[in-house]
């Protein structure tokens, strides 16, 4: 008698839905220590008695043990024209272990990508940190820094009219937020931070500067990141509804034009995987135990 096709086509299927599911790919993860930008002064340090170095040190060590209970510092290290100013800040949805990881990367960040120069300012996904000399020139806290817009932009009606009032939504938010909010609202996701020393007032005017900024440089883009001096805003359009995030992944580079989650995307494939797994070893018994029936009736 010959094999019942029913249990091999099963065989047949699983395998096809494993190989398959090898085809899922992993979304890139998201640091809060990836780098977003930095900017360095083009003038080192004169520095033959080696002082420079020493008040930097000190400065920059002081922020690092501060990161592990504070989400912003600012403090001062040295005398007279030796005098090194600095500060860091963290996210606001960061807890005090992920802020000091963070900040705890940032000196050697700036003495790798800057140098010995009398400023810098080295900004990470999750936190920055900028140090200057006494007297070196100061610009306006609404000075655009940077920017980046993803490269795709969303075709059809309303989407510019849907992301201006998110933007409204944050603009009230960051202020209610005394420096930091968060929201989703219509399908975009929307992040806001002002510098620590800044007032309500003063942080609403630098957020609003910055969507402004965002709706003339980014356009139809489906995502945005714009920073100020003083606050930054970040944006991203989701066309099937903003994924559930965690305090680690709050805030995504908006260079990516996908709007799918990192530990999501991962998350799912290893529930099919060990689903596929268990279906696959059912399927095998069921296979083993027909044949040996079938071997049975023969005998």
């Amino acid at each position: 008698m010959g094999f019942s096709s029913k249990p091999f086509s099963l065989f047949l299927y699983s395998l096809i839905f494993l190989t398959n599911l090898e085809l899922i790919p992993l979304a890139k993860s998201v640091s809060n220590t990836d780098l977003v930008y930095k900017g360095c002064a083009k003038q080192a340090f004169s520095d033959p008695t080696g002082v420079y170095s020493q008040t930097l040190s000190a400065l920059l060590n002081s922020l690092v043990s501060q990161s592990s209970k504070a989400r912003y510092f600012n403090t001062t290290s040295g005398t007279g024209q030796t005098t090194i100013s600095g500060l860091f800040q963290c996210r606001g949805d960061l807890n005090n272990a992920e802020c000091y990881n963070c900040v705890n990367k940032l000196p050697q960040m700036a003495n790798s990508l800057c140098g010995k120069t009398v400023a810098a300012r080295v900004q990470l996904l999750g936190c920055y940190l900028l140090y200057e000399v006494s007297g070196f020139a100061q610009i306006s806290g609404y000075e655009m820094l940077y920017k980046t817009c993803g490269s795709t932009n969303v075709a059809g009606v309303g989407f510019q009219e849907r992301r201006d009032s998110a933007f409204t939504v944050l603009e009230n938010g960051v202020v209610s937020g005394h420096g930091f909010y968060t929201t989703s609202y219509q399908d975009v996701y929307m992040l806001a931070q002002c510098e620590g020393d800044l007032g309500d007032t003063d942080c609403g005017d630098c957020v609003k500067s910055s969507v402004q900024r965002a709706q003339v440089e980014c356009g139809s883009s489906i995502s945005g990141q714009v920073y100020l001096h003083k606050c930054f805003i970040s944006y991203n359009y989701y066309p099937n509804g903003v994924p559930r995030r965690s305090s680690s992944s709050s805030s995504s580079s908006s260079s990516s034009s996908s709007g799918t989650g990192g530990n999501t995307g991962k998350t799912v494939a290893i529930i099919l995987g060990g689903a596929a797994g268990v279906g696959f070893l059912v399927i095998c018994l069921l296979f083993t135990r027909n044949l040996m029936k079938k071997r049975d009736d023969d005998f």
